[in-house]
């Protein structure tokens, strides 16, 4: 093999210190030749299918390429230039075109159907039994029983559903990167934090220009959103980021090409007619196949009753902050742009603190060593920095041990830069799997976040600042990542997040959230940036008395876009008179306890859903919340029954159970399995003050 290509070599960790946009062609197009060959020897008729001479060998020729282009697809995402940018869309449709004729292909499905029809089947193990029946499920689902003319329009649709959903995310990451507000006046500032505006400063002197530059990176406009007194410019930030890669926001951009509008109702026409082809009704019906709940109106029916629960906490919630608005901070009107600014002055007065002064307390060297020994604690292992080739400068990469064994490695992209994606996301580098030649393969993970880097401040440079918010976003994330690095099933396409359904997927990142919370925890990863003094006991209790501030309010809005997406997928049609935006409203009408501003386009970027994999599913969130609370409720146990809020002993469980499974059981087997009996929604409710 040609490993003069670094994407063609697997001996061990990307060579991201190799990597040339130059070298992507030639390694996609070898890999799917190669993978193509030994596709055509598999499917020559063979009277003696096994798991050894047809499962391995595709397993093996995939994976290549598979780790190939997610090298490509994470650069693209975290490194973005024009160059990259070319070479990906280029070699977008030949993977999607691969993978879409791979899932078609009748001669290995007919083989698939042989093993499970064989003797051979009884005798495999659990995590291959469920490979075998996840293949069935999705050759059926990538339209291998349809009629040669309609595979050719299926894979039509999926080569025009990745380019579209691919340019959905390049508008926004464009739109995004475009935007740029300076502000000359520094009383027009007055509210914002100091380390906000250092940084606001520092951006607008990178690019020669006096003042002050925001943009619409969140922890960039955020701030002026929460803190500025400043109205005026709170709705200009606000009005940029509510409309960016939109038609409302081409008025700022003044550049038509970034508007989602078109690439939106294409994508829910694809989904559509994809949906029709395999004999759904929609695309909803798709999309839960692979999931836990039973159906569309199964999940409506969830969402709509916890809606109801929410609800009149949410009343509750709007109506004092109103109240507040108008009687403390002279809000006669308040409008969506007032809300952060209201609600964070109301927290200040209700509860005695600011998100500003708590930030003090998280610097982050604390917070990693704070996760660090949370995890350690729970689940026996050694976190360890290790040595890797990055992307970034920035990036860190680390390696976890068990007993002096390696367990798993992860790299570290913490901080906002342009050019990078926003939000936070964890992604598999290299899955776990016992190689053919017996050796055991570790996997590697990607945790990426959006926080703000460390800044200059007087000459000298100061640790970035986290805010809780930041720190729960860190700690959600890195439960994705022990999902995917403390797995111990050695079968590739169940270990780790690999055939866990999506509904369940947040299970373990939405569980660690909750050590944000215990005084225990928060004593070791907290020192005050200038005093080194932990979170003192008088604040965090005000912290936690404010923890279910507008619980309601945030229930409810999670809810709304949960119920958007259903619909969109479910009950709209999307060749009717009938808008995308009209639905949105109606939805709204129905549930939301304050409607955004007629300009509002939250969905022109709603990544989620239209380039990131939760189509019909963003309900997930909501899901594994009941899950993740439940499972959380079982570490309360431990510490009324007189141990720690780190019981190990609970943790090995919920490592056991739950993490070491991956995709090898269906995910209610796992929790069951954990907890003993079926999931209950009262963690739910309490962990968020609605059990009332």
């Amino acid at each position: 093999m040609n490993t003069s290509n670094p994407l063609l070599d697997f001996s061990g960790l990307p060579r991201f210190d190799l990597f040339r946009p130059e070298h992507v062609t030639p390694a996609i197009e070898q890999l799917i030749a190669e993978a193509t060959e030994v596709v055509n020897k598999l499917e020559a008729p063979s009277s003696d299918v096994t798991w050894d001479n047809f499962v391995i060998p595709l397993e093996e020729a995939t994976e290549r390429l598979g780790r190939a282009w997610g090298i490509v697809n994470h650069l693209n995402h975290v490194a973005d230039t024009p160059e990259l940018r070319a070479v990906y869309n280029e070699n977008q449709p030949k993977i999607t075109e691969f993978f879409t004729i791979l899932g078609q292909n009748e001669a290995l499905f007919d083989k698939y159907k042989a093993i499970r029809a064989g003797a051979e089947y009884a005798n495999l193990t659990p995590a291959r039994k469920r490979i075998v029946e996840n293949a069935l499920r999705d050759f059926r689902l990538g339209g291998a029983e349809l009629p040669e003319d309609k595979k050719e329009r299926f894979a039509a649709i999926q080569e025009q559903h990745a380019a579209i959903s691919t340019r959905f995310s390049e508008n926004v990451l464009d739109a995004t990167n475009d935007y740029k507000y300076v502000v000359e006046n520094e009383a027009d500032l007055a509210g914002i934090p100091d380390d906000a505006k250092a940084a606001a400063r520092a951006a607008a002197e990178a690019e020669g220009k006096a003042g002050w530059q925001f943009t619409l990176h969140f922890p960039s406009y955020f701030p002026v959103l929460q803190f500025a007194s400043n109205r005026a410019l709170r709705e200009t930030i606000y009005r940029a980021s509510a409309t960016k890669a939109s038609d409302a926001g081409i008025v700022f951009s003044e550049l038509e090409k970034w508007d989602n509008t078109s690439n939106i109702a294409q994508l829910l026409r694809l989904r559509d007619e994809e949906a029709k082809l395999l004999d759904y009704r929609n695309f909803a019906e798709v999309s839960l196949v692979p999931k836990m709940a039973e159906s569309p109106d199964h999940v409506i029916s969830f969402l709509e009753d916890l809606a109801r629960r929410a609800r009149p906490f949410a009343e509750n919630d709007l109506a004092e902050l109103r109240a507040f608005a108008k009687d403390e901070l002279g809000i006669e009107d308040m409008h969506a742009w007032d809300v952060a600014y209201a609600s964070e002055k109301l927290r200040e007065k209700r509860y005695a603190f600011s998100a500003q002064e708590v930030k003090e307390y998280f610097p982050e060297p604390k917070v990693i060593e704070g996760l660090f020994k949370v995890v350690q604690s729970l689940f026996s292992v050694q976190i360890k920095l290790d040595e890797a080739p990055v992307w970034h400068p920035d990036v860190r990469f680390y390696r976890i041990e068990r007993d002096g064994q390696l367990v798993g490695q992860f790299y570290f992209d913490l901080y906002a830069r342009a050019g990078k994606g926003q939000g936070a996301w964890m992604d598999d580098a290299r899955g776990r799997r016992m190689t053919t030649g017996g050796i055991l393969q570790t996997p590697v993970a990607y945790l990426t976040c959006n926080f703000t880097p460390p800044a200059t401040v007087d000459g000298k440079l100061q640790p970035s600042l986290f805010t809780h918010d930041e720190v729960t976003t860190l700690f959600h994330e890195f439960g994705h990542g022990l999902h995917h690095m403390l797995t111990e099933v050695e079968e590739l396409s169940v270990s780790g997040i690999s055939g866990v359904e999506w509904d369940a997927v947040e299970l373990p990142s939405q569980f660690m959230e909750n050590f944000c919370w215990e005084w225990d925890v928060l004593q070791g990863m907290t020192a005050h940036v200038k005093t080194g003094e932990p979170l003192p006991r008088a604040l965090y209790d005000k912290m936690l008395a404010a923890k279910n501030f507008q619980s309601g309010m945030q229930t409810l809005r999670q809810v709304e876009f949960s119920l958007i997406d259903m619909h969109l997928h479910y009950d709209f049609d999307p060749n009717s008179q009938q808008t995308v935006q009209q639905l949105i409203d109606d939805v709204r009408q129905k549930f939301s306890v304050m409607i955004p501003p007629s300009f509002n386009r939250f969905q022109h970027s709603f990544g989620h859903i239209f380039a990131g994999g939760y189509a019909a599913g963003y309900y997930s969130y909501k899901w594994a919340e009941v899950l993740s609370a439940d499972a959380y409720a079982a570490f309360e146990e431990a510490v009324e029954a007189g141990g720690g809020e780190i019981s190990a002993e609970t943790g090995r469980r919920f490592q056991r159970e739950i993490l070491a499974m991956g995709g090898s059981r269906p995910a209610l087997e796992s929790f069951k399995a954990f907890r003993g009996r079926e999931p209950s929604i009262d963690a739910l409710l309490r962990h968020n003050g609605m059990n009332a």
